[in-house]
């Protein structure tokens, strides 16, 4: 069944913050002269969609079909209705929500101003076979009368407003008078390609009980104890007309709710729900087309009768990725950065990756570039970058270039983006192929990154140079892009690694041309790398900090050859810093890394760990249950940023040992764990698509105890670093296909 083009609208009116347009419902009633033996349902939506059948909700997840700009992409999702429908009357129920087609509260980023912009519309089909084989076609195109729900405002990034006193009891029913309604009204059919939803849904992932409720005099606050994304149930039996104002946020400040690290909302708008009530016994509400980031609630207007544990419960809402990998060791501030890291992966994935659940909910590329790699290894997130992607490659300009921010209505071009945020185009791609076998995503991104390979080669200055776009952002203690690295040189060398992975993808996907253009790009930018941003008398990147010369090592500015002087000068550099983190996102994302490959994982630990400041102990001393944007003294920024989360990438791969498909050939792992001193034990796992690799080790005495599994299908070694070795004298032993592998107690002694 193909997707319907027949979209629906209830007004050509749409919401402005100041003039709230309601979300509207929408049913139609029609017979069945038998039981149906099969009924498909196609519905896609600009905006967001609730869907009932016969009174029960139905809908996939929250924020169907997706968050996306409708000018690229339309979604549709699939329902078999069968088991719903009866003879006799039935009923399809709907109730729009703004979504990205009118987001006035967007307005930061010109979503306000997009020319998709319009009233929510909905197309469905439903064709349902009977027993004798014939059939009936409900279409959107007739017979779906409608009128203004109780939500009298939504926006996605804003919040929620509903009044019980405009509640239709049993409008989603059979039996319902809808007389009075209005006929649906034929909408514009977006402009976008049509495509069935392929990514996981929106779910409830658990519900919270406050942990805190305090009287401030003027309202009460809740405390849920950790930083979370969702929503809030309220339970309240309130008299008509009583209204109840719910501000979300992350912080306090003596002991009141501060929003004021939300900046992006001078309007006073950001994170506010309202609920009016009927005054018609207990009711309860959720809100259903927004969601928020916080672990308070300020709420205005219970008494102090109403004020119960139960009137308030949050409601954790994230895409249903499941667990792929993990990390656990005796130390327990790891341990918390682990969860912290999931934490905030989690709560900032509602359809893709954003760099924060409350301030922006936008897509930025470099945060999900940044963390796309210890997603996969944790996370079942492969489908859903694989969709999220399709937008990239809509977004792309003519010229190639890419917008800071996707979904973007255009803006993102002029400021925001840049190699080190245009490198998701590859990276995504890239890391989904390694952790999932994806071919697909490499098929579908290839055109566009011989695009955007073309469109770099425009920026190359005369100096064989790159310099455009955002930095090392957010270094600790400085302003966001006060950066010490310089721009050129962050800027070349990530380009260095966007050419060395396009001609990996292109050589895999067999496109030879495209291969040896971006190897010859590659060999360009390098060359000049090397003549201009490496002082070779004393092995030093330009920059002279921690990002610049663990960027060089790590993309391999050095020869291999020279990486061991060019290492002796970063441990001076991180040694100078007191052994403290001193990089942006982009040289942190590779710092630890470099220092484990060079058998300075001790220091790494140390550098994560300790509760000095800066570090991520220091987020950990400070309470934290998510990661913060910034190390910052006296934090501005978000408390649920995910794009500091590579360290559990580092856990997982140092710490644990485990280096998936480290030749990028497949069928191989390398197992090759590093014993931190500070460490009683450490393991790890990960679910890679031939089966589950688990490592543990464990200090005992003299010896370590290490035992590791790994599917039948995969080889590759056992590698220890150097100071131990086997009881047989070796430091290295084979990973044997076709067998697990336990190693026996107290196999692995110090030389």
């Amino acid at each position: 069944m193909l997707f319907p083009g027949n979209f629906i609208a209830a007004t050509t009116e749409y919401t402005e913050l100041d003039r709230p347009v309601p979300a509207p419902y929408l049913r139609r009633s029609f017979t069945l002269e038998q039981r149906a033996v099969k009924a498909e349902m196609l519905i896609g939506a600009a905006g967001f969609y609730e869907l009932y059948v016969n009174g029960q909700r139905i809908t996939r997840g929250a924020l169907s079909p997706f968050i996306n700009n409708p000018d690229d992409i339309v979604y549709y999702d699939r329902y078999d209705l069968a088991s719903l429908l009866t003879p006799g009357e039935n009923v399809i129920g709907l109730c729009l929500g703004n979504g990205l087609q009118n987001n006035p509260g967007g307005y930061s980023w010109d979503f306000d101003k997009a020319r998709w912009r319009g009233a929510p519309r909905v197309a469905l089909q439903v064709d349902i076979i009977y027993s004798d084989h014939t059939t009936l076609t409900i279409d959107s195109r007739e017979g779906f009368r409608c009128a203004d729900s109780p939500t009298r405002f939504d926006d996605l990034r804003r919040g929620e407003h509903y009044d019980a006193r405009y509640e239709f009891p049993g409008w989603e029913r059979q039996g319902f008078d809808d007389s009075e309604w209005k006929p649906a009204l034929k909408a514009e059919s977006p402009r976008g390609e049509r495509r069935l939803c392929e990514a996981p849904p929106i779910l409830v992932n658990k519900e919270v009980h406050p942990v805190a409720i305090v009287n401030l005099g003027d309202g009460y606050l809740y405390d849920f104890g950790a930083n979370y994304t969702g929503v809030c149930r309220l339970k309240v039996e309130g008299r008509e007309g009583q209204e109840i104002v719910l501000t979300h946020g992350e912080l306090l400040k003596d002991g009141r709710l501060d929003t004021s690290n939300l900046c992006c909302d001078p309007k006073g708008f950001n994170q506010k729900d309202v609920y009016i009530c009927s005054g018609t016994g207990i009711q309860t509400w959720q809100p259903q087309f927004t969601y928020h980031g916080f672990q308070y609630v300020f709420v205005q207007g219970l008494n102090a009768g109403q004020v119960t544990s139960d009137a308030l419960i949050c409601v954790v809402m994230n895409t249903a990725l499941e667990e792929r990998g993990g990390f656990s060791c005796s130390d327990a501030t790891a341990n918390k950065l682990q969860a912290m890291t999931r934490q905030s992966t989690l709560g900032n994935f509602h359809h893709f990756l954003t760099d924060c659940p409350h301030r922006e909910k936008n897509g930025w590329t470099a945060d999900i570039a940044l963390s796309s790699e210890h997603v996969l290894l944790n996370l079942d997130a492969g489908i859903s970058f694989r969709e999220w992607m399709r937008s990239v490659y809509k977004a792309q300009a003519d010229d190639g270039s890419l917008p800071g921010i996707i979904p973007t209505g255009g803006w993102g071009f002029e400021w925001g983006n840049g190699p080190a945020w245009d490198c998701v185009l590859l990276y995504v791609p890239y890391f989904t192929y390694l952790y999932c076998g994806d071919r697909i995503i490499l098929e579908e991104s290839a055109p566009s990154i011989m695009r955007y390979l073309s469109y770099l080669t425009t920026k190359v200055r005369e100096d064989g140079l790159l310099c455009l776009g955002l930095g090392d952002w957010c270094p600790p203690g400085r302003v966001a892009h006060d950066y010490k690295s310089p721009l050129e040189f962050t800027t070349t060398v990530i380009s260095m690694d966007i050419c060395e992975k396009a001609a990996f993808i292109f050589d895999t996907l067999g496109m030879k041309l495209q291969s040896d253009f971006a190897q010859a790009f590659y060999i360009k930018l390098r060359k000049a790398a090397r003549e201009r941003l490496i002082d070779w008398g004393t092995m030093t990147a330009l920059g002279d900090c921690q990002t610049s010369q663990a960027m060089a090592i790590y993309y391999n500015v050095f020869d291999p050859g020279e990486k061991a002087a060019a290492f002796s000068r970063l441990l001076d550099i991180v040694h100078n810093c007191d052994d403290h983190l001193d990089a942006g996102v982009l040289g942190a994302r590779v710092l630890f890394h470099v220092l484990a490959s060079f058998d300075e994982a001790d220091l790494a630990f140390r550098m994560i760990t300790q509760p000095t400041y800066p570090s991520y102990g220091w987020w950990v001393a400070q309470g934290a249950t998510s990661l913060w944007e910034d190390f910052l003294p006296m934090p501005f920024g978000s408390r649920n940023h995910h794009f500091w989360g590579d360290i559990s990438h580092f856990f997982i791969r140092h710490l644990a040992g485990i280096h998936y498909n480290p030749y990028r050939t497949g069928g191989c792992v390398n197992i090759c764990p590093k014993f931190v001193s500070e460490l009683k034990y450490a393991e790890g796992f990960h679910i890679a698509p031939e089966g589950e690799i688990r490592v543990r080790w464990e200090r005992e005495e003299n010896s370590i105890n290490l035992s590791a599994t790994v599917p039948e299908s995969l080889k590759g070694n056992i590698v220890l670093p150097p100071g131990y070795m086997f009881d047989n004298g070796n430091a290295v032993k084979n990973v044997t296909s076709g067998q697990s592998i336990i190693i026996s107690k107290n196999c692995v002694s110090k030389l």
